[in-house]
């Protein structure tokens, strides 16, 4: 898979990619992830991406040109076509669903805005998928593009050492994870539960259903 980073700010993607999983799966060449500095298409001799917005109203909005140019050029770079996504408050909810759906591309091309949005021309005439982490909002668009980079990345074959790993996750069959232990058995009186040390695997694992449904019963009912 590729990735390709739209934004003002590369380098605050430096160390969340450069550890753990993220890293092994860079190493391994299960993902190339590049960085397109979008003021690098600005014109000008100070290189500006922003401008007031038109009919008046506090912040700067993102300017069409270098947004286009970056993405035209991220495009050209490769000769898979690319699924491109401008990550926005104004988008459909990123989820687990999404991210398994993503992970099965050969191209991705992540838009991470700053200031107060962007200029609608990006919004309307790009032909992209339009991506929020939530109803919130944060200072830029990189924070999201990270979320999504490790979400998708983990989920590709051989990013993980277990390959169950990323089944068992939460949401990946619409209920949260079951409980986990590990050792010691007895930890200041808190105890294992009995059904995960006997033995009987068809047993534990209609504990484990049982005890997702219950947990996603009670902390995400929406789900159900």
């Amino acid at each position: 898979m590729k990735i390709d980073v739209l934004t003002l700010f590369p380098e605050m993607f430096e160390s969340p990619l450069g550890h753990s999983i993220l890293k092994r799966a860079q190493d391994a060449g299960l993902v190339e992830i590049n960085f397109t500095n979008i003021r690098d298409f600005a014109e000008g001799q100070y290189r500006k991406v922003d401008d007031k917005p038109y009919g008046g109203g506090p912040g700067m909005v993102m300017m069409p040109g270098p947004v286009f140019d970056a993405v035209e050029h991220a495009k050209n770079k490769s000769s898979e076509p690319a699924r491109l996504i401008l990550l926005t408050p104004q988008g459909k909810k990123f989820d687990q669903k999404l991210a398994a759906e993503l992970s099965n591309e050969k191209h991705l091309i992540l838009i991470s805005g700053r200031y107060e949005g962007f200029d609608e021309r990006i919004r309307t005439s790009l032909g992209a998928e339009q991506v929020s982490m939530g109803d919130f909002v944060l200072s830029g668009g990189e924070l999201a593009a990270m979320v999504i980079i490790d979400c998708v990345v983990r989920l590709l074959p051989g990013a993980l050492g277990d390959e169950d790993s990323a089944a068992d996750d939460s949401f990946s069959d619409g209920l949260l994870e079951y409980p986990q232990y590990t050792r010691p058995e007895d930890f200041r009186g808190m105890k294992v539960p009995d059904i995960l040390l006997s033995g009987d695997h068809k047993k534990i694992a209609q504990w484990r259903k049982d005890q997702s449904i219950e947990r996603t019963k009670n902390n995400r009912p929406d789900l159900l």
